[in-house]
């Protein structure tokens, strides 16, 4: 009888109220075992870190379910195949599937999808040409609809999301103002991702305030706001939209610790009957999206934007940390705006 194969994993121990604590996740040992007809055993590289992770926390009701208490935290991961009882798919090649926090996963094929050989390193499957990278090209190209010459707004602007958003709205001529969390992330914003202007957040002590120097460095409006973070931002950008504008909700990062998503979220001075009346007067286009919607067009994604990848043209960052039992820190810091660049865990 061959010796029993142990791994690791994190999983949910409680619920949290607010932003998460270490506390909330347990790090456990688990016996690996050997794939059945139609699996596959991977050995995972990496895993991603997102925010959206924070609501699946919750037991509240969203576009997909929560996770379970003592269950593994759901996540995308890359790794390689070790055994293999399914045909197509054999040992050592690279995959990327919805894993989770582990350091080993036995999957069905059908839930996996083969990692081509030219992308390198692995990783980016999780990034620039992964689902980050795919939700600020669909996001942009579908429901922004940018014309060349038009100004865009979009916050977590160094993020995987944003910065994706902004170097494609670069190419195609646009205007482009991002909203980070730092001086320094405002630097890397400018000086790796060639936005045109980067606000540092913090800075502002309300939205008017903000308001007031969005409306300096485009005076002529906004044409398209890509919401990655809500808070003050939002309130301080819809004022400026441009008859015509189009709004992307993608995310609302900042509302996410107040539990339900945000549902239970709200803005100090706009209020739902004035955004509504925005909406109507300037005859916006409020579209949110959720990318798992547009699965079968990631491999048009690809096609588009890994040979701009591969050349330089389109940059990326990504924040690397060592060890699974890192990795429940490192998600509270992501919540909190202290990573740079798409958030990984290499196992």
């Amino acid at each position: 009888m061959s010796a029993k194969r142990y791994a690791r994993r994190v999983t949910l121990a409680s619920r949290p109220v607010g932003l998460p604590t270490v506390d909330n996740f347990l790090i456990e040992p688990f016996v690996v075992n050997s794939p059945l007809s139609g699996q596959v055993l991977v050995k995972v590289t990496h895993f991603s870190l997102d925010p959206y992770m924070r609501g699946r926390m919750d037991d509240a009701a969203s576009y997909a379910a929560p996770v379970k208490l003592g269950h593994i935290m759901e996540a995308g991961a890359v790794g390689r195949v070790e055994e293999s009882a399914s045909d197509g798919i054999e040992v050592g090649d690279w995959v990327y599937g919805r894993m989770g926090w582990t350091e080993a996963a036995v999957v069905d094929a059908s839930l996996i999808q083969k990692i081509p050989a030219s992308i390198e390193p692995k990783s980016l499957c999780l990034g620039a040409l992964g689902m980050p990278g795919f939700t600020g090209w669909w996001g942009l190209t579908q429901h922004g609809r940018p014309k060349a010459g038009e100004t865009l707004v979009v916050g977590a602007v160094t993020g995987p999301v944003g910065s994706m958003v902004v170097q494609l709205a670069r190419r195609l001529g646009l205007k482009t103002i991002g909203i980070a969390g730092s001086d320094e992330k405002c630097a890397l914003a400018v000086d790796k991702f060639g936005v045109d202007h980067c606000l540092n957040h913090k800075l502002f002590e309300s939205a008017n305030e903000m308001q007031s120097a969005i409306k300096t460095l485009a005076p002529k409006g906004v044409d398209i706001y890509f919401e990655n973070v809500g808070g003050k931002l939002f309130e301080a950008v819809v004022p400026e939209m441009n008859d015509f504008g189009r709004m992307i909700v993608c995310g609302m990062v900042s509302w996410y610790n107040e539990g339900a998503m945000g549902a239970d979220a709200r803005t100090d001075s706009m209020s739902v009957a004035n955004l509504w009346r925005m909406i109507l007067i300037k005859k916006l286009s409020v579209n949110g999206f959720i990318i798992s919607d547009h699965w079968s067009q990631l491999s048009k994604f690809v096609d588009d934007v890994e040979p701009l990848v591969a050349s330089g043209e389109i940059k990326y960052i990504e924040d690397v940390v060592m060890g699974i039992e890192n990795a429940p820190s490192a998600f509270i810091g992501l919540l909190q705006g202290h990573n740079f660049g798409k958030l990984v865990v290499k196992v």
